[in-house]
């Protein structure tokens, strides 16, 4: 594999200067609309989209360098990693294209976008036992169902959701994606009532008796998995840049109060027992982001099961790294770290998050325990 992504090119290097000026324009206090509207404005929420649907025609790659910047700047978009990584990936390798001219331009600049729902109640995220199914009536697809924390639901244009439809040959239930429009007949929405305090809130969906017509299906009815992983590994990548934009805006805020926080005669972070644990922090920042980097390289040059494993690796290194450097970020500031004047305390569960969703890392571990490892599975 070629080491091209270790080194940023200068289009991707401007454009992460330019990324970083707009997060800090909005600040720690930003307003999502506001921010997610000049975002796709100046074409940053679609550039991993087709140019010739109004994206910038770049991969995951760029995109989760403007999610990782705007979330180093204090101001992350949660729908980023749902609406163009995860719906406009699928719409645009497998979408009809009525589907890319009716959604990805919109998605591309934000006018539009897209919820995505998999994880149910009793099964998580194992598409294996998912019970939401899909059955055709005549032209039509009904769906019934459940799903539980699908984010941004309440201001989604569709939702992309995960269903199972009975393959005609074996009578086996297999994976195929819907969009559902947010007002069809049957589809209703629920709050859950969150501890996390997040710009996005998180929904219960009960999907009775919806009726959607032929084309709502997107791509292959017997693609199966393939169209499915094609979505989560943007998804992995993304929540990894997530993950190190929180982890860096934490980590600026304790070098800075370090430098300049005086007890005794020296700042705090002339003493190891402070300056050391920072170090460690954003060396292993650095090496998350590396992989991240990795992963993003491979999905963008077609090789998705390479970067299955490195896109899981990201995540889980990524996150492991958010919450070590948000838990020393507050130690750092010590009391000061709890106040809402520095707005660190938040990230705190907001870190942890990280490292449950959209899959826990005892899943990544699984992953690579028997993908990379060849063990044995326990289930």
């Amino acid at each position: 594999m070629s080491g091209s992504f270790l080194i940023e090119t200068e289009e991707r290097t401007a454009l992460r200067a330019a990324v970083a000026a707009l997060g800090r324009r909005h600040g720690r206090g930003y307003d999502r609309e506001s921010l997610w509207r000049e975002a796709g404005k100046l074409g940053y929420l679609g550039v991993n989209l087709p140019e010739e649907y109004g994206g910038g025609g770049g991969g995951i790659t760029e995109l989760s360098l403007v999610l990782e910047e705007l979330g180093g700047a204090g101001c992350p978009l949660l729908l980023m990693i749902v609406s163009p990584a995860i719906c406009g990936t699928v719409i645009a390798r497998f979408g009809t294209d009525e589907q890319k001219r009716q959604w990805l331009p919109g998605l591309s600049d934000g006018s539009l976008t897209m919820a995505f729902g998999i994880t149910e109640p009793d099964a998580g995220s194992n598409s294996h036992r998912l019970t939401t199914t899909a059955r055709k009536d005549g032209g039509d697809w009904v769906l019934n169902g459940r799903k539980v924390f699908v984010s941004g639901v309440d201001i989604a244009d569709a939702t992309l959701i995960v269903g199972r439809t009975e393959d005609a040959r074996t009578g086996r239930l297999k994976p195929c994606l819907f969009i559902v429009p947010r007002d069809a007949e049957g589809f209703h929405r629920s709050p859950i009532d969150m501890e996390l305090h997040a710009v996005e809130k998180q929904f219960e969906l009960v999907i009775d008796d919806v009726r959607l017509p032929a084309d709502a299906l997107v791509g292959d009815e017997d693609a199966g998995l393939l169209q499915l992983f094609a979505g989560l590994n943007p998804e992995r990548v993304m929540t990894a840049a997530f993950a190190l934009g929180m982890g860096r805006y934490a980590l600026d805020r304790a070098v800075e109060y370090a430098k300049t926080r005086q007890v005794w005669k020296e700042p705090i972070g002339a003493h190891q027992a402070i300056a050391h644990p920072l170090a460690q922090a954003h060396i292993e920042l650095e090496l998350a982001a590396l992989m991240m980097r990795k992963a993003a390289y491979l999905l963008d040059a077609g090789d998705d099961t390479g970067a299955g494993e490195a896109a899981n690796m990201a995540k889980y290194a990524a996150a492991e790294a958010c919450v070590h450097a948000v838990d020393q970020a507050v130690h750092t500031l010590g009391g000061n770290g709890l106040t809402r004047e520095y707005g660190l305390a938040s990230l705190v569960t907001a870190a942890r998050v990280a490292r449950i969703a959209p899959v826990s890392r005892e899943m990544i571990l699984n992953y690579v325990s028997h993908q990379s490892l060849g063990l044995p599975k326990s289930y």
